[in-house]
């Protein structure tokens, strides 16, 4: 029997076009966190008002996942991206007036636009990059076009380090610098649109009801406990996979939020400084996908997932305890760990679904509201002392535990 292939030859342009979308949304959403503190400087906020940014972004996700997702069933992949990259295009050239007329609000407006795009665009992209080849190479591609997020996440502090806080940028304490590195974002991205706009994309069909139906015939399982016709309410793990999703998200962007004022205030770097150890610890997210998709050869997805979890605890106890380097360090370590823990997630909640996976899809991506919830609340404890909101996490952490131990296996409710 030929193994199958990674994806086919028709598929490449288009495929080419949707990998670059993981690379776009990822610098969007990690220079989020740049902004966070670059609006402290500049804007005169306070740190849990500036939590408000993460606020507006992940918003956009709770408001916009399940509406994607129809839009995406019923008009298809391709007006899906195009919907996506021109909300995203928008939300970054709202950014000259906001900038211009030094609002903070309007810059919530912005983000909640730019946000609403790539809540579309990741809505889309996952099951799109699946469709676009075998059923039996569908993971492959979608970790494939992961890592190219994950270059993304290390590019996007790099860059508002240079432009808003380094050298590249024309004042630290202006929104000029910022300006500017949005409207060119907001010009690429509105180039790829044009150009996606004239490619033709091949009729495509959803795999992984294909992949359940091979994957039964293969193994002859008959999982008793499961029900892929019952409705996603039944479907217990499904359920659980929302909540642990809400949880991760919350301690990933609560994580993120305060990194730069971490670097500042405990360890007294300068923020550029700062912006180079944020992206030095999405390096390590890179590295822990690469990681821990290895290990996930030898150890059942669940338990890695409980293992990762655990060292983020210790790691949060660490960093709240102001251990200087070590603790600094361990905050940059975090991201390793938080790696997996999305995709894993994700990927545990779709199991047995079915026809209803695209559904699905759209509600693990609003569970993403959780880094809405979060940062703010941080932001509080972070008003006395930002290592100790790093202990606040670890309730997440608890939450994700207990799915992967207890409720990530595939069961319908009676």
């Amino acid at each position: 029997m030929n193994s199958a292939k990674f994806t086919e030859k028709k598929y490449l342009i288009v495929f080419s076009f949707v990998i670059s979308l993981f690379f776009f949304w990822a610098i969007a959403l990690t220079m989020g966190d740049v902004l966070n503190k670059h609006f402290q400087n500049v804007l005169s906020i306070s740190k849990s008002k500036s939590g408000l940014v993460q606020l507006s972004i992940f918003g956009a996700y709770a408001l916009m996942g399940v509406p994607a997702g129809i839009f995406m069933k019923k008009f298809g992949y391709k007006l899906g991206v195009i919907l996506g990259l021109v909300l995203f295009a928008g939300g970054c050239f709202l950014f000259i007036p906001a900038a211009d007329q030094q609002s903070f609000n309007f810059f919530r407006i912005a983000l909640f636009i730019l946000a609403m795009g790539m809540a579309t665009l990741e809505t889309v992209a996952h099951p799109f990059v699946a469709a676009l080849g075998d059923e039996r190479t569908s993971d492959q591609r979608v970790n494939f076009a992961q890592s190219f997020n994950g270059l993304g996440a290390i590019i996007g502090p790099l860059l508002g380090g240079f432009f808003i806080f380094g050298s590249g940028g024309q004042d630290d304490h202006s929104l000029g610098s910022v300006k500017s590195l949005y409207a060119w974002i907001g010009t690429i991205i509105l180039v790829i649109t044009v150009i996606f706009f004239f490619i033709k994309v091949p009729n495509l069909k959803d795999p992984h009801a294909e992949e359940m139906e091979l994957l039964d015939q293969a193994t002859g399982e008959d999982h008793h406990e499961s029900n892929p016709n019952a409705p996603l309410w039944k479907q217990r793990h499904f359920i659980f996979a929302v909540i642990a999703q809400f949880f991760n998200i919350a301690a990933q962007g609560g994580t993120w939020a305060f990194f730069i004022n971490y670097g500042v205030e405990k360890m007294h770097l300068q923020e550029t400084q700062a912006s180079y150890y944020f992206s030095l610890s999405m390096a390590m997210m890179m590295i822990g996908r690469f990681i821990g998709t290895f290990l996930m050869k030898y150890i059942a997805p669940n338990k890695l997932l409980a293992i990762f979890t655990m060292c983020n605890i210790v790691l949060c106890l660490i960093v709240s305890q102001s251990f200087g380097w070590i603790s600094f360090i361990s905050l940059i370590m975090l991201n390793l760990f938080l790696s997996i823990m999305y995709p894993t997630i994700f990927s545990l909640g779709l199991k047995r679904l079915g026809n209803k996976v695209q559904q699905a899809s759209s509600f693990l991506v609003m569970a993403m509201f959780g880094g809405a919830v979060f940062p703010p609340i941080m932001g509080k404890i972070a008003e006395t002392d930002v290592a100790h909101a790093y202990l606040l996490p670890i309730i997440c952490y608890a939450v994700i535990i207990l799915f992967a131990l207890k409720f990530y296996k595939p069961k319908t409710l009676k």
